[in-house]
């Protein structure tokens, strides 16, 4: 799926033989919206390039193809998605962190114009741990073995954010998160 349908993305910083591709353009309203996906350094398991290089290079190679972007930033620290906020404030209209599934109350416009949150949050279950059955999670702290983690069902809870973005500058005018 990840080769054949453009709509979707992987890490722009993964390896190149990794199937798929990082970034992709995509039609909104008759404007052409620049979506990047990255993945973070810091305490991640796998060994990708620097994000921060990697999305200096993408948009380097897109300069002027785009009315707005907007950068999904997959990364364990708040450090590191902040510091990304700011590293890419006034080049991107959005950006929002995912991967740790608890919402931050941080939704706001970087100076520069970037619409920012640290963390989306997730979509699932609240009747577990992170979406997963609470046993699950409590063996895996407390007995230390493997688990098979297994869904939490009920309680189902989305959430996400509300950029609002100027079309006519690419520049975010403001930020709501959002949960249902």
């Amino acid at each position: 799926m990840l080769e054949d349908d453009s709509r979707l993305v992987r890490p722009a910083n993964f390896p190149g033989a990794a199937p798929g591709r990082g970034y992709t353009a995509v039609d909104v309203l008759g404007y052409r919206v620049l979506v990047l996906n990255l993945f973070g350094n810091a305490f991640m398991t796998e060994p990708v390039a620097s994000a921060f290089e990697t999305a200096d290079r993408v948009l380097s190679e897109n300069s002027g193809k785009f009315e707005a972007c907007v950068v999904d930033f997959h990364a364990e620290t708040t450090s590191e998605k902040i510091a990304m906020g700011h590293y890419l404030d006034g080049r991107v209209s959005a950006l929002f962190g995912t991967h740790t599934h608890v919402q931050t109350a941080d939704s706001r416009v970087l100076p520069g114009g970037t619409g920012y949150i640290t963390d989306l949050g997730m979509c699932g279950s609240t009747n577990g741990v992170l979406g997963i059955k609470t046993e699950c999670i409590i063996h895996k702290f407390t007995v230390h073995t493997p688990v098979k983690f297994e869904e939490a069902t009920g309680a189902e809870k989305a959430c996400g954010a509300i950029f609002d973005i100027d079309t006519s500058c690419g520049k975010c005018l403001g930020v709501t998160a959002v949960t249902y």
